[in-house]
């Protein structure tokens, strides 16, 4: 970076919000902690008008801009690659909600809103916005909607893209598209907003956005279900939905590996149901209204289930807490990946009727290429978001395993192909999945996909290397 755009980005912001050399250490790794970032510099615009000054003064000069949430991505997506002189631009300050409008069921945030903190400012409103992640109490708005995040009640309320009315957005001529509507029906043209929700910042930096609000749900039941298998499981969520009048909010399937590894790996005894099984379903269902009608319709589902053979034992949660400790069985997944060590970790998508199908090709193809490997998928079932991952075979070495990393993921990602699905279900493409991105896309999707960027883009200083590698 030039002298002379340091002193103007300086001048803009104040120093304290320039930052270079060790003063860039808390923005300089991944989620993981696996992958550096090599920024020129970090800035900290603190509102609309500096992101769009920032954008036209790095554009002026060719230096390439990395956008920045709270950084809990998984794909490498905010990594400021090392010799491409680009500047990292941290969004955490632009941290206001601007409106929140609870007859209208609307609330505009800015892209540095903690996710925690929307869904609290919802709430205080008796209103529910429902976008939940694991990393909500860090993860920022505009990287949920940079990412099009997914979460675990996208079988009710869709994924980040599907609760966005407006966007507010700054485009990489430093020109700034004011999209902040908060209309449920607009057809007066393109949809431009969907253009940026998804596209990881490689097309426009995501600054504000309006997004939607539910009524906050008065009766939730959570049920832990052992089913004998997948097939078991997916017939069952039919029955559910059906039996609840598709009251359904999240359907979540484990392995028994997820209770075994909690004992063994976490030291946790998070097995509340009488006999092991080797597979399990968490439901949650909810429903505007108090009262028991809910339960008793859960519960007819399950009778049925049970008599069908598709169910062998299930346990209600009768209070918050025992939902916290339902809720932390499964939430420990991710947790195991990490102590195990070394672990690959995918996430895919495949039409929830293949999920059976896929789930015994792939542990077969993952089995017979290492014996003696763990493969443990789990997620987000009632959607086709399975993440499927894999642990290292028992007193293998970490790193040793990690260097079949690329083939074990291969081999998902072939079934995955193989069962109509797709590669990344909702961590996004970042840098990790681009190569095979250009791989395995649609020839003309692809090429609508570089027009795009090339039309916004022209001279591809915006997240560069991220999504598409090339421009042309």
């Amino acid at each position: 970076m030039s002298t002379d755009l340091l002193s103007a980005l300086t001048d803009l912001m104040g120093p304290a919000h320039v930052l270079t050399g060790t003063d860039m250490a808390p923005y300089a790794f991944d989620w993981r902690q696996r992958e550096e970032s090599h920024p020129v510099a970090v800035l900290r615009p603190g509102s609309t008008a500096e992101v769009a000054a920032i954008v036209q003064l790095c554009a002026e000069a060719q230096v390439p801009i990395v956008p920045q949430g709270g950084n809990t991505g998984l794909v490498g997506g905010t990594i400021a690659e090392k010799g491409t002189g680009a500047v990292l631009l941290n969004l955490g300050r632009l941290n206001r909600i601007r409106t929140l409008d609870a007859t209208d069921y609307t609330m505009t945030a800015e892209a540095g809103c903690v996710l925690a903190d929307i869904q609290a400012a919802a709430q205080a409103v008796d209103r529910y916005f429902p976008l939940s992640l694991g990393a909500e109490g860090t993860c920022m708005l505009g990287g949920n909607l940079s990412s099009n995040a997914g979460g675990i009640l996208t079988l009710r309320y869709g994924n980040a893209r599907d609760l966005v009315l407006g966007l507010e957005v700054v485009l990489p001529d430093g020109r700034v598209w004011n999209g902040l509507r908060t209309l449920r029906k607009d057809n007066s043209g393109y949809d431009l907003k969907h253009l940026f929700l998804g596209a990881e910042g490689t097309l426009g930096i995501i600054t504000a956005a309006s997004v939607k609000l539910f009524p906050r749900p008065r009766q939730i039941e959570t049920a832990l279900i052992a089913v004998p298998s997948p097939a078991a499981a997916v017939t069952l969520l039919g029955l559910a939905r059906t039996g609840t009048g598709d009251s359904l909010s999240a359907f979540e399937l484990m392995p028994r590996f997820a209770f075994d590894g909690s004992r063994e790996i976490l030291g946790r005894d998070q097995d509340p149901l009488s006999a092991p099984s080797p597979w399990y379903v968490l439901m949650e269902a909810s429903s505007g209204m108090a009262g028991p009608l809910l339960r008793q319709q859960v519960e007819a589902v399950l009778e049925t289930a049970l008599e069908q053979g598709l169910v062998t034992d299930a346990i209600f949660a009768d209070s918050m807490e025992q939902q916290r400790k339902l809720w932390l069985i499964r939430e420990s997944l991710p947790e195991i990946g990490r102590k195990i060590g070394g672990a690959v970790h995918t996430d895919v998508s495949v039409p929830v009727s293949r999920i059976p199908d896929f789930l015994s090709a792939t542990i077969a193809a993952v089995t017979d290429y290492m014996p003696g490997i763990r493969p443990y998928p789990f997620g987000h079932a009632g959607d086709g978001n399975i993440h499927f991952n894999i642990g290292r075979p028992t007193g293998m070495d970490g790193a040793a395993y990690l260097a079949h990393a690329h083939a074990i993921s291969d081999l998902v990602h072939e079934q995955v192909l193989a069962h109509g699905g797709s590669i990344s279900a909702e961590h996004g493409i970042g840098n990790h999945k681009a190569e095979e991105l250009a791989r395995i896309k649609d020839p003309v999707e692809l090429d609508l996909m570089r027009k795009v960027k090339a039309m916004l883009d022209p001279d591809g200083i915006m997240n560069p290397g991220k999504v598409l590698r090339t421009v042309r």
